[in-house]
């Protein structure tokens, strides 16, 4: 198998992606070709290992590419006119089978205009959606779109249900995973326009369509256990999805400052160490990966934009379960019934 990072993509690019790719190495069985200037890329390596990445691993290979596609580009223009840019080189390696997965941190909407132009959608679905995984009470939540729609129908809704539904029974072994429609409150005739609309469609077409829609969803109940995706736009998903993360930051800082206080405290939170550091390890975000793109034809994984080495690492092993467990040809096996 052979995975394709964006090394130029993300904020901290390129030295989290470096990093991240040698922590990553001995853990995978793939290969990791991170695209981008080769020059700066080996002269990276070298100040942070002393060594090229070759020497590190011979699962280590660099793509040369010459552009970058920054974060104010326009998506459609920068994906047509950067041809040398790490991420179109990327989406056409992974389109001509030169590779099995794309890794970017780069910008999301080129990201979205690549995989839907270069990739292409699978047939049958109208907007390919982010899936972001997240923490939730002794499980995990998929929510769907996590940032790629900023505007949405029911029909698009309906569908990332759908595909929510194949890739959670595929890749976690839930036989009926619950999916709820993110609103304003749990009664049906609650939300706007589109959220009404959304769950009058789902519960019509959920059996048909193999989704165990389990009705609205409040955003104080989505880590609760009891659902296992939610569905919403993109809009409404990547401003959920980032206060997520900025209360989890939250959390765990005001946390330590009180227990770091004074030396009492201290003291006391000495017998609590196994807890909290189990605690801390559930509320981290970044242990979860990328937000995978799903209605596309090929395996693409969008990290995020501040993704650091960590991040990037726990994204390859991610990238290369998502490959391993064949979620885009069950997507594609599932669409072309209709």
């Amino acid at each position: 198998m052979k995975i394709l990072l964006d090394a130029m993509g993300g904020d901290n690019a390129p030295e989290a992606t470096i990093k991240g790719a040698v922590k990553a190495i001995n853990q995978i069985n793939a290969e990791v070709i991170l695209i981008g200037k080769k020059e700066i890329i080996e002269q990276k390596a070298k100040e942070f290992y002393g060594k090229s990445l070759a020497d590190i691993s011979p699962r280590l290979i660099i793509k040369d590419a010459r552009e970058t596609i920054e974060m104010e580009d326009g998506p459609t223009d920068s994906i047509k006119h950067k041809k040398d840019s790490s991420m179109v080189v990327g989406f056409n390696m992974l389109k001509n089978g030169e590779g099995d997965v794309f890794i970017s941190a780069g910008n999301s909407g080129a990201l979205l205009a690549g995989a839907t132009l270069l990739v292409g959608r699978i047939r049958g679905i109208d907007r390919p959606a982010m899936a972001g995984i997240l923490p939730a009470y002794k499980s995990r939540l998929v929510l769907i779109d996590s940032g790629a729609n900023t505007n949405c129908k029911p029909i698009n809704l309906l569908q990332f249900a759908q595909m929510a539904s194949i890739y959670i029974r595929n890749t976690f072994g839930v036989e009926h995973p619950r999916i709820g429609l993110l609103n304003i409150g749990t009664e049906e005739t609650k939300g706007n326009e589109l959220t009404k609309a959304s769950y009058n469609l789902l519960k019509e077409k959920a059996e048909e369509l193999n989704i165990n829609f389990i009705g609205n969803v409040e955003g104080r109940e989505a880590f609760s256990g009891e659902v296992d995706a939610i569905v919403t736009d993109g809009f409404t998903g990547n401003v959920f999805l980032k206060a997520i993360e900025g209360l989890g930051k939250f959390v765990k800082r005001s946390l330590k400052e009180s227990l770091m206080g004074n030396i009492f405290s201290k003291i006391a939170a000495v017998p609590s160490l196994p807890a909290l550091s189990k605690f801390s390890k559930t509320m981290d975000y970044k242990s979860y990966g990328g937000a995978l793109f799903l209605g596309v034809k090929k395996p693409v994984v969008k990290a995020h934009g501040s993704s650091d080495e960590k991040l990037f690492e726990f994204t390859i092993k991610q990238a290369e379960a998502f490959v391993n467990n064949k979620t885009v040809e069950k997507l594609i096996s599932e669409f072309d019934k209709k």
